[in-house]
């Protein structure tokens, strides 16, 4: 319910201080939408004890992301999405490949003797932290080139000042970051009662229910016109998830974080990683052939690395 309202004030927000759809996307909607993850994540790693919950949940709702991409080619019935969607895209995607890689490198390095720490806090969360800022530092002074065309939105609601739409901003994203802080609990009583694995709960079943602000929201950024908004919000968020990640080792007290985790999830980093190298491609490239009147074959791609890595990380919670 608070995912329109979401999408209807980041739309008022750019009309009224004149921001491009895909700031307002990558910025405000990502951040917001993607409190469930945060509050998830610290909830896990703080009160539940349960890191691989956290970090299955944050690499998880990476790829779910990146596979919405699919739904929106399909929504796109006149004109294929990659064509709607505004070239500037590569430079989040970009930062998403390099981002999502370097922790699944460090899952994996973590555990074999290379795990630099400050106290309880890994030396590589500063840097992801570090590389987070510089990748929305480059996407904001990128979308003030002057050669950068403009993305006109409709106009903002008369009736509406930008006070009353950042509070409607605010209350809408406090109702979607509340409903991510007990979903730790239910994927820890799910893993108890099926008898599977916490990193396989969390990757699945938590990724997908803390994912649903940003289907909600890009699918209705797509319905009032704005395919950049759409796109914004999805690469976006899995820049922000990024953050998250680095925020729980910090809020993880129980040592090593990344060192505890199952080395499984490095299999949805580096899947996570080709599925935003493919969205790279499709930007660039704005395939234009369908297969089924639905689907081009970039969007096939990621439905299939998606599924391949589902069923990895199935195997190994078996």
């Amino acid at each position: 319910m608070a995912g329109p309202v979401l999408t209807r004030s980041g739309s008022d927000i750019a009309a009224q201080t004149g921001m491009s759809a895909s700031w307002v996307g990558l910025i405000m909607l990502a951040a917001a939408t993607s409190l469930p993850e945060l509050f998830t994540g610290i909830s896990a790693v703080t009160i539940a004890d349960a890191p691989n919950i956290a970090m299955g949940d944050a690499l998880g709702s990476c790829i779910f992301n990146l596979v919405m991409l699919v739904l929106l080619d399909a929504l796109c019935r006149d004109e294929p999405f990659w064509r709607r969607s505004d070239q500037g895209h590569i430079l989040s995607a970009a930062f998403g490949v390099v981002l999502i890689s370097f922790v699944g490198a460090v899952v994996l390095t973590s555990r074999n003797g290379l795990d630099l720490r400050v106290g309880h806090v890994s030396a590589y969360s500063p840097f992801l932290i570090a590389l987070y800022f510089i990748a929305m530092r480059a996407a904001f002074f990128y979308e003030r080139r002057p050669e950068r065309p403009a993305q006109p939105l409709g106009p903002a609601h008369a009736d509406r000042t930008l006070q009353r739409t950042l509070v409607n901003y605010l209350v809408a994203a406090a109702a979607v970051g509340a409903a991510g802080a007990w979903l730790p609990f239910v994927g820890q009583e799910v893993a108890a009662v099926m008898g599977w694995r916490a990193s396989f709960v969390g990757t699945l079943f938590i990724a997908a229910a803390t994912s649903i602000p940003e289907l909600i929201v890009t699918v209705s950024a797509l319905r009032m016109g704005s395919a950049d908004m759409a796109i914004g919000n999805l690469l976006g968020s899995n820049l922000f998830i990024i953050l998250v990640i680095a925020l729980d080792d910090i809020a993880f007290a129980g040592g090593s974080f990344y060192a505890q985790v199952s080395p499984a999830h490095a299999v949805t980093a580096f899947a996570a990683a080709m599925m935003s190298g493919l969205c790279i491609i499709g930007l660039l490239y704005r395939p234009g052939n369908r297969f089924f009147g639905l689907f081009g074959w970039i969007s096939l791609s990621l439905l299939a690395i998606y599924l391949l890595s589902s069923y990895a990380i199935y195997l190994h919670g078996h």
